[in-house]
């Protein structure tokens, strides 16, 4: 009988230095692992910079809205991993991970970040389809003939 051979583990990811803040996000189908860490640098959204990779200044200021709330702009830089929905429930999806990463490092955020509605999880999915319909509620055309 061959022997087995071990099975090899994937690499870790690459740890950096210093101490970090790490949240979960959600946003319809998207989901969004954020780390925080402190120092200046760049916002890195799947091993891209967030402007490479939402090319919309709309999306853009979405994912940073939570720092310039906090005005905390120039303390963090990050990264996250999302998965999962379109481009705008991915961008939702980690600005609700940064605001609840940036609840873990300064309890104090929590006020501003909680009045313009950045720690709710938007609960709004999409509806299955019925059977008999076309989409979830959209019917098919009737004929008199």
């Amino acid at each position: 009988m061959p022997e087995k051979k071990p099975i090899k583990k994937k690499p870790a990811a690459r740890k950096q230095a210093g101490k970090y803040y790490e949240a979960v996000g959600r946003r319809k189908r998207a989901t969004a692992r954020v780390r925080l860490f402190i120092g200046q640098g760049d916002f890195l959204i799947n091993n891209k910079p967030y402007k490479e990779y939402f090319s919309t200044l709309a999306l853009q200021q979405i994912v940073i809205s939570p720092f310039a709330t906090s005005k905390s702009l120039k303390i963090f830089s990050g990264s996250a991993k999302v998965k999962g929905g379109g481009q705008t429930g991915q961008a939702e999806a980690i600005r609700h991970g940064i605001a609840r990463a940036l609840i873990i490092f300064d309890e104090s955020f929590r006020k501003t970040l909680k009045k313009h509605g950045y720690l709710k999880r938007d609960p709004r999915k999409k509806e299955r389809k019925k059977f008999g319909l076309k989409k979830a509620r959209r019917a098919p055309q009737w004929s008199k003939r």
